[in-house]
């Protein structure tokens, strides 16, 4: 399901979709204002899929969460 594979399509693998959630949160937003922006795109088309990918980002530290809102985490030591 994080990767595509025989039976999961790129477009509905978690890897894909995080890319999507990342390509959109170049402000912090909300998780409301973030899955309305995900759903006018079309690029996502599962909200539980929405959610599972935001876990991996969380867990990976690619996100996190300040003010009640999603932020991008950028880091300097890549």
């Amino acid at each position: 399901m994080i990767l595509p594979d025989k039976y999961i399509s790129e477009k509905q693998s978690l890897l894909h979709i995080g890319g999507v959630i990342i390509s959109l949160l170049n402000t912090p937003l909300t998780i409301s204002r973030l899955w309305d922006m995900a759903k006018e795109k079309k690029k996502i088309n599962s909200f539980e899929l929405f959610i599972l990918a935001l876990d991996m980002l969380f867990i990976i530290n690619a996100i996190s969460i300040r003010n009640n809102k999603i932020v991008l985490e950028r880091r300097n030591d890549i």
